[in-house]
């Protein structure tokens, strides 16, 4: 539990804490951290508004996080709610108003927002104090409502929100707006670079690259849990992982029409043209400003290749196209990076967009039985995938479920 002085030195810092991080799902989960940690509450989550509607996006519960074995995670479903005044959240984006309620079992009937018992009584949990609050812009914009539920007391018995904790939220709020509105630019930006590339290829959808850059770092973080990463390094490189992970494929952007939709399979010249993306989108993160510029390049550029060394590009350099010195096979060709030559970023985002490939319909192909999907992840482990990052994704396979269908292609 932070003390006072601590609460008020963490919200000076807040402002240069956010604005380090880029990305908006990770974004979330920091504000919710924090948020909780200033008013010691159990609980807490975060709804983005979309359009008339509420997205529940995030969500925290000490309770039942202490239920589960270590480094799991809570998985939970998403749904989104109307914004008007029958719900709590729905009420305060309607209206813009914070509410501070002492119990939501005990609403006086006369008021026109209820409490929905269904996450209780699904989750075993029991909601009593909540604080809700407006994310708003500085143009009085709801983007959003933080939630934080159950605050304790110095004994860990739950008690009502105070008037300062309301206060200091407010704070709170403006400041995690600034930087969920930074964010949502920095998404949105992201989202525009893959529907000119769904323009070349209808299979890069933002759905798509949303799960793609779910699962990398849902297995990135496991990894580096495994290799005793600092917790600050993990939390930087999610950070940036996420959004290279997204544009992965950006690079087909410089492919042609006639490959990217040929119906029918690509002849051996077709496809080496296709194979170039890797090397094109490479090039567009050349010139590098920023960690997210490296992780970007590296992951666009190595994506392809195979643990057992029969992937593409392999060792080129991306300037040039040209194989690097002393990588040259006897009959010309250049050879593949394998094992550990590939960037753990590139190995992870291979696993993953495999994954998805597999498991997502289109139009010229179902989607595959989840039983032949696990059955041809594990085959390939140590010929195609990093057996490491295989059976990691094997230990997180609910959770990279729940990933997916949270971006599911309807929700797009």
């Amino acid at each position: 539990m932070l003390t006072e002085q601590e609460k008020l030195d963490s919200l000076t810092r807040l402002g240069i804490e956010l604005s380090q991080i880029n990305d908006l799902d990770i974004l979330m989960e920091r504000v919710l951290t924090r948020a909780r940690q200033f008013a010691n509450a159990d609980a807490g989550s975060i709804y983005i508004r979309q359009e008339d509607w509420l997205n529940f996006s995030y969500t925290q519960n000490d309770t039942l996080q202490k239920k589960l074995p270590r480094n799991e995670k809570l998985i939970y479903s998403t749904f989104k709610i109307p914004i008007d005044t029958k719900s709590i959240a729905g009420y305060v984006a309607a209206t813009g108003r914070t509410l501070n309620i002492r119990d939501v079992y005990r609403l006086e009937a006369t008021l026109p927002y209820r409490f929905s018992k269904r996450f209780d009584e699904t989750a075993g949990y029991k909601t009593q104090s909540v604080l809700t609050i407006p994310l708003e812009n500085s143009n009085r914009n709801i983007l959003g409502i933080l939630q934080i539920i159950n605050t304790q007391d110095d004994e860990g018995r739950i008690t009502e929100f105070s008037h300062r904790d309301e206060l200091m939220m407010h704070h709170f709020a403006s400041v995690a707006a600034v930087a969920l509105e930074r964010a949502q630019m920095t998404r949105a930006l992201i989202l525009r670079m893959i529907r000119m590339a769904e323009m070349r290829d209808p299979r890069e959808t933002g759905p798509h690259v949303n799960r793609v850059a779910g699962f990398a770092v849902e297995i990135y973080e496991q990894w580096a849990l495994r290799h005793h990463i600092d917790r600050k390094v993990i939390d930087k490189s999610r950070d940036v992982l996420r959004m290279a992970a997204m544009l992965h494929d950006v690079g087909k952007v410089a492919t042609s029409d006639l490959i990217l939709k040929k119906p029918a399979r690509l002849n051996a010249d077709e496809y080496e043209d296709m194979k170039q993306h890797t090397i094109q989108g490479a090039r567009l993160f050349e010139q590098q400003q920023s960690d997210f510029d490296e992780a970007a390049g590296i992951v666009a550029l190595n994506h392809h290749e195979r643990w057992d060394g029969r992937g593409y590009p392999g060792h080129v350099d991306f300037r040039t196209g040209l194989p690097i010195k002393g990588y040259t096979l006897p009959d010309g060709s250049v050879r593949g990076k394998q094992g550990n030559e590939i960037p753990l970023f590139g190995r992870i985002v291979a696993l993953a967009d495999v994954f998805d490939a597999l498991s997502t319909k289109r139009t010229y192909k179902e989607a595959w039985d989840e039983s032949d999907i696990r059955q041809q992840i594990e085959k390939n482990a140590g010929t195609h995938f990093d057996p490491e990052l295989v059976e990691i994704f094997f230990s997180r396979y609910e959770m990279l479920r729940s990933i997916q269908k949270r971006y599911a292609e309807e929700a797009c």
